[in-house]
C-alpha cells in the first residue's frame, strides 16, 4: 500500500472536522473544501469573489506544493459558489492560475457555507 502524507494549513475547521488540506497517497493528491481563509483564520476580501478565488486558488497551491505537487499537475477543479452570477469573475482567476494547465472543471452554485462571508470554495485534484 502506497503511503498516505497529509498537510494542513491551520484552518480553524481541520481539527473540529477531522480533516486534512490535502491528501496524497500514491500519485494522487486531493485538496479538501477550500475556504477564502487569511492566515489569522478570518475570511479575505468579503464580498468579493475574485479575491476570495484568489485566496482559495493560493492555499490551494501551497498545500500542492507541500506534497511535492504543482499547479501544473492538477487535473480537476470545482468551484462552489453561493451567487452564481460570480461565475465569470471567478473563472478569470481561475484562469490565472490554471490558463496553460486547463483542468477539467466544475462550477456550481451552493446555497450556502459555513461562514455566511464566504462566496466561494474551492477543490482541486492532481496526479504527480
Amino acid at each position: 500500500m502506497a503511503e498516505r502524507k497529509t498537510v494542513s494549513t491551520g484552518s480553524p475547521y481541520e481539527p473540529i472536522i477531522g480533516i486534512s488540506r490535502a491528501v496524497r497517497i500514491g500519485n494522487i493528491v486531493a485538496v479538501a473544501g477550500t475556504a477564502p481563509l487569511g492566515p489569522d483564520g478570518k475570511t479575505v476580501g468579503v464580498r468579493d469573489p475574485a479575491m476570495q478565488a484568489r485566496r482559495c486558488f493560493e492555499i490551494s497551491r501551497l498545500a500542492l506544493e507541500q506534497l511535492g505537487a504543482t499547479l501544473g499537475d492538477v487535473i480537476r477543479t470545482r468551484i462552489f459558489l453561493t451567487r452564481i452570477e460570480d461565475w465569470q469573475l471567478v473563472a478569470e482567476v481561475q484562469g490565472e492560475f490554471f490558463g496553460d494547465i486547463r483542468p477539467v472543471c466544475t462550477i456550481l452554485q451552493v446555497s450556502r457555507f459555513i461562514d455566511p462571508d464566504w462566496l466561494i470554495e474551492t477543490e482541486v485534484d492532481a496526479v504527480k
